[in-house]
């Protein structure tokens, strides 16, 4: 059998996972043969030997598990560019650490310049009250704003609230709050998006060619990562300009597809704005869906629970009229807009499943994001009504403890918190279900993700006990999380190499579906395949050039 097609690129490995019905491609294949950004051919090296010409790139991969492309389905990339500057106070356990990171980088900054940091995590208080207290400490009289893990909360110094005229006494349209004490005197503490809004003007901006550089390496970073698309979550300020200027020079890293904020206590016409930029396009993004909010976070007690968490919060919705979110969601349902909602307490995934199960026509998608702690109720309608799902397993497995004593399980309380981050539960169901990072609130790592979701704790920590480990994933339900469920919960196809699809492609140096997940943690990312063009460059290969295949 002869072939007209010379491909670009054939990719020769050990094993190709095509994640179709059957997952593995035939025993005897070998690799792919890329034509024009496309799969031209799977199988063999005598079949894909056909497909060589002048010119063709071949690149041998020996003992490799070639795969769809890796989609980390929640990040936040330009915002990311804001949320992590300054000190990293990721892995801070305690005060002392975080005193020591912070004094560490004001050692680096002029006498006029913010004191900034990211990643707090509230664990490090060790159940003592958040306030700008150290702050104030460790740089009496300087602007300081430092921003929790979650983004959904941050510090600001004594200084910093002064300067952006924060009193106290500031009401917000969503559930947003300036913490205050007895008195009356805001603490530092900042709730929610508005009230973090207050002092966020008043921090240093980074240049846009800053931000256009940062961008494109954290994109790559992903890319490295075995990533070859995100779906990123909002679309922060000027991101269609940072994209634009991205790609007047060359090409994103990665595919961006991105869902703008519908905001808690947005009239319904914001509607009209929101559809009017779906299908805006450069050569690797796009503008597609609209991401809602329910709630806020369980650590910052703004999540939305049936019964106030042990410090007697979280008790209602980011939406002041929750009625307001189904308005919203009704309209853009009618207009064919797919959404995903931010819902982490089990009332507002409760309120949530429940919209969407009640739309009288469903004419799109419609995915929940994070569904931390959830009742069997809220489990059945995902079932029955054909709602999607969207999870990091690493909130899981970084910020919680099996024994309880982690703030997000403390706060919860024992029998919610043996509810919480059931993955097992919805892939048993049947829920497709999307996997991400939520970076940078995580790390975009596949491998860790992978790993930490069949292990139920960190992959790093061997001596860690699992977190509920009924709801582990199989590995065949992880890889899915990452390849086809993306696409099934957009109301689309992909995530699976067959002949014609998109040659997106991961490779990693072992088979992600019979490795060990304690030694899949350790598993390299080869290479990364965009579009069929190589991303990110292999570490050990053969690569040639040639037109013959021996």
């Amino acid at each position: 059998m002869s072939t007209s097609i010379i491909a670009d690129t054939v990719l020769l490995g050990g094993t190709v996972i095509t994640m179709g019905d059957d997952q593995i491609a035939p025993e005897a294949a070998e690799g792919l043969a890329i034509a024009d950004g496309r799969i031209a051919a799977i199988g063999d090296r005598s079949e894909l030997h056909r497909f060589i010409g002048d010119g063709t790139r071949v690149i041998e991969l020996p003992g490799a598990a070639i795969l769809p492309g890796f989609v980390d389905s929640h990040i936040h990339p330009v915002f990311g560019l804001a949320l992590t500057r300054g000190a990293d106070l990721t892995g801070c356990r305690t005060l002392a650490d975080v005193e020591r990171r912070l004094r560490t980088e004001l050692a680096t900054l002029g006498d006029r310049d913010w004191l900034l940091g990211w990643g707090l995590d509230p664990n490090a208080f060790e159940g003592r009250e958040l306030t700008n207290r150290l702050l104030d400490e460790v740089a009496p009289g300087r602007p300081a704003f430092i921003r929790l893990f979650d983004a959904h909360a941050a510090l600001a110094s004594s200084r910093a609230l002064e300067i952006a005229g924060c009193r106290g006494d500031e009401s917000f349209s969503d559930g947003s709050r300036v913490v205050t004490d007895a008195n009356g005197h805001p603490t530092g503490y900042l709730l929610e998006l508005q009230a973090m809004a207050l002092v966020e003007p008043s921090v240093p901006k980074l240049t846009f060619d800053q931000r256009v550089d940062g961008l494109y390496e954290v994109l790559m970073q992903m890319a490295r990562a075995g990533f070859t698309a995100g779906q990123v979550q909002d679309l922060a300020p000027d991101t269609i300009e940072l994209l634009r200027a991205i790609e007047q020079t060359g090409e994103l890293p990665i595919r961006l597809r991105m869902s703008p904020w519908f905001e808690p206590g947005t009239a319904v016409e914001e509607v009209d704005r929101l559809a009017e930029l779906q299908g805006l396009h450069g050569r690797r993004w796009v503008v597609e869906g609209v991401k809602l909010m329910i709630d806020g976070t369980i650590d910052n007690g703004t999540a939305w629970l049936h019964e106030p968490d042990c410090l007697g919060e979280s008790t209602t919705s980011l939406w002041l009229d929750p009625g307001q979110y189904r308005e919203a969601l009704g309209e853009l349902d009618r207009r064919g807009i797919p959404t995903t909602t931010h819902a982490i307490g089990d009332a507002g995934i409760d309120y949530v499943v429940r919209a969407i199960a009640d739309l009288p026509h469903r004419n799109a998608t419609h995915r929940v994001e994070h569904i931390e702690t959830m009742t069997d109720a809220a489990l059945q309608l995902f079932a029955s009504s054909g709602i999607m799902a969207s999870m990091q397993p690493t909130h899981c497995t970084l910020y919680t403890r099996a024994d309880g004593t982690d703030h997000w399980s403390k706060r919860l309380g024992e029998e919610r918190a043996a509810r919480g981050f059931r993955t097992g539960d919805l892939a048993r169901a049947g829920v497709p279900l999307a996997l991400g990072s939520d970076w940078p609130i995580a790390p975009s790592d596949a491998v860790g993700i992978l790993a930490d979701a069949q292990l139920r704790r960190p992959h790093d920590d061997p001596h860690a006990a699992p977190v509920h480990p009924d709801q582990a994933l199989s590995a065949s339900d992880a890889v899915r999380g990452f390849t086809r469920h993306p696409y099934t919960t957009i109301g689309q196809r992909g995530g699976i190499l067959e002949v014609g699809a998109t040659a997106d492609v991961t490779v990693l140096d072992r088979d992600p579906l019979t490795t060990d997940p304690e030694h899949l943690a350790h598993a390299e990312v080869l290479l990364t395949l965009v579009g069929g063009r190589v991303v990110a460059e292999p570490v050990r290969s053969t690569i040639t050039t040639a037109p013959e295949l021996t």
